[in-house]
This record gives C-alpha cells, sequence and structure tokens, in this order.
C-alpha cells in the first residue's frame, strides 16, 4: 500500500512505474489518495482512523506499508498502535519520528528506511533514529536524491522495494 508526500498523490506511483513494476513482479500494489489530495475529499475529524478503516475497509491482510514524507503524520501513528496489522513498513523519509519517538520505541514491525543523501528536509540522522527505535529496521541511502528520493533515484528506490517485499515473502 503507496502512500505520497504533500506535493504529490497516488498519481504519482503510476508515473514512475511502481505499480506496474509491483505487478509485473506479482504483488499487488494500492496507492491511495490520502484525504484531501487527489481524488479523495478532505476528512471532518481525525486522521488517527484514516489506514486502519482503510485496511479493513479494503480486506487487506497485512500489507506493506510505504510512506513517504508528509504520510508519516498518517503511517506512524498507525505503526505505534497496530504494527501487527502490516507485514512490513518503508517509511521514506517521513515526517514526524520525533513526535511518536516514545510510542515506536521496540516496535518489532520490519522496516527498511529509504532516505536521499541530500535530503533537506528529514536529516538522515532521523532515519539513525528510528533505526535505533525500531530493532528490526534497516537502512538504504540512495545517493544524489533528496527529499522525494524516490523520484531522482526511481531505479534504485524500485531495486530496493522489490528486495525488501520478497524477503518479506508478500
Amino acid at each position: 500500500m503507496l502512500l505520497h508526500g504533500a506535493s504529490f498523490s497516488a498519481q504519482t506511483w503510476q508515473e514512475i512505474g511502481t505499480l506496474q513494476l509491483l505487478a509485473q513482479k506479482g504483488y499487488q500494489g494500492i496507492a491511495v489518495d490520502l484525504p484531501g489530495y487527489g481524488y479523495s475529499e478532505r476528512l471532518s475529524g481525525s486522521t488517527k482512523d484514516f489506514l486502519l478503516a482503510l485496511i479493513d475497509g479494503l480486506n487487506l491482510n497485512l500489507p506493506i506499508l510505504v510512506s513517504p514524507s508528509m504520510s508519516g503524520n498518517y503511517s506512524l501513528p498507525f505503526i505505534a498502535n497496530h504494527a501487527e496489522r502490516l507485514a512490513g513498513f518503508v517509511p521514506v523519509a517521513p515526517v514526524g519520528i520525533l513526535k511518536f519517538e516514545e510510542q515506536l520505541k521496540g516496535v518489532q514491525l520490519p522496516t527498511l528506511a529509504i532516505w536521499g543523501s541530500n535530503d533537506r528536509l528529514i536529516p538522515v540522522a532521523q532515519a539513525d533514529l528510528l533505526l535505533k527505535l525500531m530493532p528490526n529496521a534497516q537502512k538504504v541511502i540512495l545517493d544524489n536524491a533528496g527529499h522525494a528520493s524516490y523520484m531522482r533515484a526511481t531505479d534504485e528506490f524500485h531495486e530496493h522495494l522489490i528486495k525488501f517485499v520478497k524477503l518479506l515473502n508478500c
């Protein structure tokens, strides 16, 4: 399940070929427009139960959650409370790590943290913090890529994503 950052939408994953690649490899990719982005309406009320309702509504069994940038506001609180509902987590320089630091401590969810080496918004040091908090996490740095590293180093991003998905046997 692919979320997106503030400057993007679900369509981004179609445009860079992620959905097609996942399908070619035999995986079902679901790109989600977060509330108020792309084709989705804004939510009235709290966003804290959005992912739980979405996973339940789509009847998904242990999806892998890809969460770049702003979508950390959705993924990190979800993982803090419902990590057992996921097979894995791929944070791509998400916002909110410091905010959810205490709740993420000790979460065992298999995690592949992906950062661009030139990220000026969310420093790579936050990837290191995530690894300290979540003992089953590993980190990949995409060279010469910025905050939306999957846009600049798409092939390398895809390579690491597919390798992680295969590792989890999803």
